[in-house]
């Protein structure tokens, strides 16, 4: 089944179609939630709360606005820093578990890894650092943008502007 008429059925209420694309999509999806929550059990249950989601929300889904696939990583992302923002997922992190620090430990960053599951690792190659480390705060560690310019000690509407020049830059590269 073509992509346009597999959306065009999920729209419609089709459960075959939605499995198609929970087929097709999951792994992806689970990689992004999994790099912003770094906990497996939480990420399953946050991957089944996207489709729910993705299921209910299909029929506002709109080709015009962007692609499919950004779209649901959208959902997941939002869903996954909703997660880790909540007061339940920060009381379970209290007392966090020894693979945590050995992952900070291995690697001052996980942000190769997280561009990795998501397969921008080429077009983020190419940006300038001071890119990588604004996408990596707000898109990939949750960080607000407030949060981004206090942490990398910057003001904040320097913060959205460079955010917004770098999203343009990587949006170039992107649809050629």
């Amino acid at each position: 089944m073509q992509q346009d008429a597999l959306i065009l059925e999920l729209q419609n209420g089709n459960e075959r179609a939605f499995e198609r694309i929970y087929h097709l999509y999951s792994e992806s999806t689970y990689g992004i939630i999994y790099t912003i929550i770094r906990d497996e059990k939480v990420a399953e249950e946050v991957l089944q709360d996207v489709f729910l989601k993705i299921w209910d929300k299909a029929p506002s889904y709109n080709s015009d606005k962007g692609r499919f696939f950004t779209w649901i990583l959208n959902i997941a992302r939002n869903a996954s820093i909703d997660k880790i923002r909540s007061k339940d997922f920060k009381n379970d992190q209290q007392n966090l578990k020894t693979d945590n620090f050995v992952d900070i430990l291995e690697s001052k960053t996980n942000f190769s890894e997280a561009v990795d599951a998501i397969g921008l690792k080429k077009y983020i190659d190419a940006l300038k650092p001071v890119c990588k480390k604004l996408i990596d705060y707000l898109f990939f560690k949750g960080y607000t943008q407030k949060e981004t310019s206090e942490e990398l000690d910057m003001p904040l509407g320097t913060v959205k502007t460079r955010n917004r020049v770098c999203i343009d830059k990587l949006r170039a590269m992107v649809i050629k």
